[in-house]
């Protein structure tokens, strides 16, 4: 499989999330071309303010393999990472990171700061950030779309 075929379906798992009413993320753990890990974002239902959607593909993934080390595994998430989960990426040692759509707003590789190439941090995982990032981009859009639409008729 390619980066676009796991992008989309980590944008399968954004889409659950936004019919939970959650902000439409979704992510996952690859390792060797398989999938050991899956989440969407789930803060809401889960009154968990660390239950990201890369959070809960890394939970996942850690249990999967029996170790919290993710090494020489692809995290692929729809939406580029805040400061929590590029921690939690860099704790858990991915190799690599895989993004959609940027996050002008929190996001904390690349957009707003970049701690994935910060030097004085001990691990940095190559990112590639841009896979699909239109289509990615749009499920948020299309999510506080309709949210606003919501509000203003309430």
């Amino acid at each position: 499989m390619q980066d676009e075929d796991f992008m989309r379906m980590a944008m399968a798992l954004a889409a659950e999330a936004a019919s939970l009413g959650e902000v439409p993320v979704g992510a996952l753990v690859v390792k060797d071309g398989v999938v050991i890990g899956k989440g969407r974002n789930a803060p809401i239902s889960l009154s968990d303010p660390t239950a990201h959607a890369e959070i809960q593909a890394m939970r996942a993934a850690a249990k999967h393999l029996g170790n919290y080390r993710l090494v020489d595994c692809t995290l692929y998430v729809t939406l580029e990472p805040c400061a929590m989960c590029s921690g939690a990426i860099q704790h858990a040692r991915v190799a690599r990171l895989v993004y959609g759509a940027s996050d002008p707003k929190t996001g904390c590789c690349g957009s707003v700061v970049n701690l994935m190439s910060e030097q004085k941090l001990n691990h940095h995982c190559e990112v590639i950030s841009g896979i699909l990032a239109e289509e990615c981009g749009a499920i948020l859009s299309d999510f506080f779309r309709q949210r606003r639409l919501e509000k203003s008729k309430a």
